[in-house]
């Protein structure tokens, strides 16, 4: 036969239950500051303690023998009720709010738990109701939601970018303005764009942590992208904020958590006004320098054709003088010094390249210098033209005007290489690119590109494959490897992924000795 199942003893838990006396347990719920009713299945109630009736103001003579409704205002949703007495008499818990009446008639909001509880078969022998007046608390709480409401409908419909990030660069909030930059940027995060730039332009890192201070003030960022008709500019500012941990640790820890508020105002119109007198200055300085340009070129073409045969007359005469006195050497003499002195004149009337003041330059802002000055010659020539720039370049020290310079002529020669009479494919595209030693600038065009020999040589003076048709004029490849050298970069010709020739300008972000 099968041994009889041993009783299971008792926990520990339960016999120290059975412990605590009776009376102790009706002290607990007399003493509680929880109002707490006792009601049969069908609600009547047989039980309150007194926190009841501080809470409802009904005492145990008022409320003993009636229904648990007397609190009910009638203004709760009749499906409330309904759900509650679905769960209870399915012998589970119930927790919610309903709105109640006191027994002056003033309403409140309770917080209400009803537990079944369970005779020995198991069954529901009376419910144990505890509720709480929260009518303050929820009032806070709507305080809280309406004016979460108002700053998030104010924040969203700011006309600026505005972004809370963690001390990780993180963004945890934004608005409108924020992600409408970011879909124009291609879902790239705007924050890390500006904070990235903005940090390049400090060299020395953020203010200090201070609630309501600036990490930094109005950081002027200029935006390019190809499919942007005009570039954009940004004002940034950063403050520093302050919000208390929420972690459960964090409850005595008085230190609070930082977070950066970025708030970027787009300053685009302004800048395009004063980009608009900017420019047209640079029209008539451009057409000065172009006439400076041209006449420089003249006379060093004069002084260079004009070197070659004084070399020979020099010559000349020095041999002769050798073979003793002759009668000719003394007026090819004559002629000779003349020629000098003649050829010294015409090389102190060369116009001197401008110096300037170095500061600092965008390579993006030069290059649509250029594309703008250079829009007649494209439409002229039939040309089109594909930008390509870094969102975001670093500046470098350097001479604007002779950095323009330098860009032009390559722009010109590229144009001139593809005007050639029946080419049909006529294609400039410009490209930027930074990386943290330099900034390159590449100037492809679709011509018929130069020969590996003649690259090299295109950077001589007054070079010119004009007459061959086949090739880069060369005209201005000389001064503009001045530029770049006197900038500590270079200038490398090739032929590009489809035929034609590559530009590609590469200057040191910091020169040697700067």
């Amino acid at each position: 036969m099968p041994s009889k199942p041993k009783t299971p003893k008792p926990s520990n838990t339960a016999s120290s239950v059975r412990s605590i006396p009776a009376a102790l347990y009706r002290a607990a719920v007399e003493q509680a500051d929880i109002a707490i009713s006792i009601t049969d299945p069908r609600a009547v109630i047989e039980y309150v303690n007194p926190a009841f009736t501080r809470k409802t103001g009904f005492t145990p003579e008022d409320a003993v023998g009636l229904n648990q409704s007397i609190l009910s205002n009638r203004t709760t949703p009749p499906e409330v009720y309904k759900g509650l007495w679905h769960q209870i008499t399915r012998k589970q818990a119930w927790s919610g709010r309903l709105v109640n009446s006191r027994k002056d008639g003033s309403k409140y909001l309770a917080d209400l738990t009803i537990t079944p509880v369970l005779d020995d078969a198991g069954e529901i022998s009376h419910f144990l109701g505890l509720h709480r007046d929260v009518t303050e608390l929820h009032r806070l709480e709507c305080a809280v939601r309406n004016q979460k409401a108002l700053i998030e409908s104010v924040v969203d419909g700011a006309p600026l970018v505005l972004a809370l990030l963690s001390m990780e660069d993180r963004v945890l909030l934004d608005n409108h303005a924020y992600k409408a930059l970011m879909a124009d940027l291609r879902m790239q995060e705007p924050a890390s764009v500006l904070l990235e730039a903005v940090r390049a332009q400090l060299g020395s890192g953020f203010g200090p942590f201070k609630p309501g201070a600036h990490a930094f003030l109005d950081q002027q960022i200029r935006l390019d992208r190809p499919h942007w008709r005009n570039p954009r500019w940004y004002a940034c500012s950063g403050v520093w904020v302050a919000a208390d941990k929420d972690g459960t640790d964090a409850f005595y820890d008085e230190q609070a958590e930082a977070y950066l508020l970025l708030v970027a105002t787009d300053v685009t119109r302004m800048v395009m006004e004063q980009e608009k007198s900017r420019v047209a200055a640079l029209h008539a300085l451009l057409a000065d320098e172009n006439r400076q340009q041209a006449l420089r070129e003249s006379l060093s073409a004069a002084v260079y054709q004009l070197e070659g045969p004084l070399n020979v007359l020099n010559s000349v005469v020095t041999v002769m003088g050798r073979r003793g006195c002759d009668p000719a050497q003394a007026a090819l003499a004559e002629a000779l010094k003349a020629g000098q002195s003649a050829l010294e004149t015409l090389r102190a009337a060369v116009p001197a390249l401008g110096s300037g003041v170095d500061s600092p330059v965008n390579l993006n802002e030069a290059v649509r210098d250029v594309l703008d000055l250079s829009a007649q010659k494209f439409l002229a020539t039939g040309i089109s033209v594909q930008w390509d720039p870094q969102l975001v370049l670093p500046t470098l020290q350097g001479n604007p005007k002779r950095l323009r310079t330098l860009i032009k002529a390559l722009v010109d020669n590229a144009i001139e290489a593809m005007n050639t009479r029946g080419w049909q494919q006529r294609l400039l595209g410009i490209r930027t690119h930074a990386d943290a030693q330099s900034i390159e600038v590449s100037i492809t065009d679709s011509g018929p590109g130069i020969s590996p020999e003649l690259r090299l040589k295109a950077f001589e003076p007054f070079f010119s494959t004009k007459k061959g048709g086949e090739h880069h004029l060369g005209t201005g490849l000389s001064s503009a490897q001045q530029v770049a050298v006197d900038h500590g970069g270079s200038i490398e010709l090739s032929e590009g992924p489809s035929g034609g020739c590559v530009a590609k300008v590469v200057l040191p972000l910091k020169r040697q000795g700067m």
